[in-house]
């Protein structure tokens, strides 16, 4: 055999390596470095703007998204953990406008008594 001859490369495409990379290399790339997928969809009829749909995806690690100043999962209380908190301020606040609500009710009907009790004389 000659050796002189060009040799086959492993790679299917020209410029790429010859070793595939796993997923997890790349998703450890894309998280590393991040990704941006934009895209806006519109619908027209007789050019009159019906609907815009503006999308807009970040892929990235926290690490990578927080040195970007993106940090909103951090205040949102579905996500923080301190949602169970707002639950049960909700609750208690939901106790005591019901018992506000009956005190109301109560002086209300205090007020009535006079005034029928008057209306009968």
């Amino acid at each position: 055999m000659d050796s002189n001859l060009p040799t086959r490369s492993a790679s299917p495409l020209p410029g790429r390596p010859a070793q595939g990379d796993n997923l997890a290399d790349i998703l450890e790339r894309v998280l590393d470095k991040g990704i941006v997928i934009a895209g806006d969809i519109q619908i027209n009829l007789l050019d009159i703007e019906l609907l815009t749909i503006k999308l807009r995806l970040l892929v990235a690690s926290v690490d990578k998204a927080k040195e970007m100043g993106i940090d909103w999962w951090e205040s949102d209380p579905g996500l923080s953990g301190s949602s169970r908190d707002l639950d049960d301020e909700n609750k208690q606040l939901k106790e005591r406008l019901n018992q506000l609500e009956q005190r109301l009710e109560r002086l209300a009907g205090d007020d009535r008594e006079p005034q029928e009790a008057r209306g009968r004389e």
